[in-house]
């Protein structure tokens, strides 16, 4: 009888650990980039970058407080504008604020380790994750392929952590920087 009960424990304990982490929202649902878009043309290329995201559109995207986790998600589409493909993987982008303080640029996988551990969740169905960081990453801005006139926009993610790591609250001045593209670009985003 007490070993029924010990398997029909774990088998639900099992069962609960199943599924993703966070439910991030599918990609093909992400929104139209509108409202106040900043852009800059780099010589072959219109980088266009989407008003900041409240803590509410964060938890609606990714069901996780990006921002309390020091994460600030900025998203990002890279317009083709020339005859000839132009090779992003170079491209290196850097956030600073109105201090002069740089924000450090996350992989998806390097935010998701922030969340994780600003959510104080440290054991975890490796199913879970792996799941999550495949549903996370599809939301960052692929640099590794070329845009040309055949494959003309990338969209996505660039998420960047805080100076300090701390909780982002309402950072003023932020520019995003461009390097490595066919001209440099500096955005001002607020």
């Amino acid at each position: 009888m007490g070993l029924i009960f010990v398997f029909a424990s774990l088998a639900s304990l099992a069962s609960a650990c199943g599924g993703a982490l966070f439910k991030v929202k599918p990609v093909v649902e992400l929104p139209p980039l509108t409202g106040a878009v900043k852009s800059a043309s780099a010589g072959g290329v219109l980088i266009k970058v989407a008003p900041l995201l409240t803590d509410e559109d964060s938890q609606e995207l990714f069901e996780a407080n990006l921002p309390l986790a020091g994460v600030l998600p900025l998203r990002v589409e890279v317009d083709h504008e020339s005859g000839v493909p132009v090779e992003l993987k170079r491209a290196r982008f850097r956030l600073r604020d109105g201090e002069g303080k740089e924000w450090k640029l996350l992989s998806p996988n390097q935010a998701i380790s922030r969340i994780l551990s600003a959510n104080g969740v440290y054991v975890y169905n490796p199913n879970s994750r792996k799941q999550f960081e495949q549903e996370f990453a599809a939301y960052a801005l692929d640099l590794k392929t070329p845009v040309s006139s055949t494959d003309r926009q990338r969209r996505g993610f660039l998420f960047f952590q805080t100076p300090e790591k701390e909780p982002v609250s309402s950072p003023r001045g932020l520019t995003l920087l461009g390097e490595r593209l066919p001209h440099p670009v500096e955005i001002l985003l607020n």
